[in-house]
């Protein structure tokens, strides 16, 4: 038996044959006329040096090598279309893996509920969350280590991608606003005076991990003639939360934050007289351009999603 046998079309046509037991019905399943299915069939048979049917002028009926491979020609031509079917919804952006990186503070705002929308419109896409960073996203993207991310950056500032082949999608602004300890003065006072509040010592993330952030904070001091005195860094805004619940600072993080509640930390927004000026920050969905079609799906669901709070 030769490569040739391995012949789609023929194997159709003897299943059409097969399951009817007579070639002109056969024929119209297969829309074409009876005399090339019946030599298409006889051809079939020479290549294979055994008969397929039994023929007469009334009946046709399987020969035992044409029974015998009743079943697992049809498992077979099963299998194939499937892998058709399968290769068309990848190309189509249904079926696949997306891996996609997310900053903390998203946690705590619209992403679950995007993942589970997500999750029930394209339940054949398969999504591989990683918690990471803005700066760690961006050396996984230089690295095809990640298909799309969520990253926070000042608000008005791109996200640091414009040259490297990438495309944002601002998906989320805020203010940023104050986490302070409990048992301080300011948590409870009835206003902030604004020196006062500039001479806290202050924990924050490092400026690697979101420049643009870090810089705008620094300048909100700069403009009001202060320096901030930093206490501690710290990456993950749940640790730097923490760290305030401890007493070692006061600190700015984004208000979706002061959805986690922490014993021992008070949120407070700045008065109007403060937050002119004040930084906000944006989270913007980034991607590759020219994305696959499992990518691309995920930014048409997130473009169409109703923004958060609205």
């Amino acid at each position: 038996m030769t490569n040739d046998l391995i012949d789609v079309r023929a194997w159709r046509q003897f299943l059409a044959v097969a399951e009817l037991l007579h070639f002109g019905r056969a024929a119209q399943r297969l829309h074409m006329t009876q005399p090339p299915l019946t030599m298409a069939i006889q051809q079939l048979e020479r290549r294979l040096g055994q008969p397929l049917f039994v023929r007469n002028r009334r009946t046709v009926t399987l020969a035992p090598a044409g029974a015998a491979l009743l079943q697992p020609v049809r498992q077979w031509l099963a299998q194939g279309e499937a892998l058709s079917v399968l290769a068309r919804a990848v190309g189509e952006g249904d079926v696949g893996r997306l891996r996609l990186g997310f900053v903390s503070t998203l946690g705590f705002g619209p992403l679950p509920d995007w993942l589970r929308g997500f999750r029930e419109r394209h339940p054949r896409i398969e999504v591989e969350l990683r918690e990471v960073t803005t700066d760690v996203q961006r050396q996984a993207f230089a690295r095809s280590e990640l298909d799309a991310g969520f990253m926070l950056h000042a608000s008005g500032m791109d996200p640091g991608v414009e040259d490297a082949g990438l495309d944002a999608l601002r998906v989320l602004e805020e203010p940023l606003v104050l986490a302070l300890p409990q048992a301080h003065p300011l948590a409870r006072a009835t206003r902030l005076p604004l020196p006062v509040l500039m001479a806290q010592p202050l924990v924050i993330f490092p400026r690697p991990i979101a420049p643009s952030l870090f810089d705008a904070v620094l300048a909100y001091y700069h403009r009001h003639g202060a320096v901030p005195t930093i206490a501690q860094e710290a990456i993950q805004m749940q640790t730097i939360v923490n760290l305030v619940s401890a007493g070692l600072g006061v600190a700015w993080v984004p208000e979706v934050v002061t959805r986690m509640q922490r014993r021992g930390v008070v949120y407070r927004a700045l008065p109007p007289s403060l937050a002119v000026g004040a930084p906000r920050c944006e989270t913007s969905l980034v991607w590759r351009r020219e994305p696959p079609a499992v990518v691309a799906r995920f930014v048409d669901f997130v473009r169409a999603a109703p923004s958060p709070g609205g």
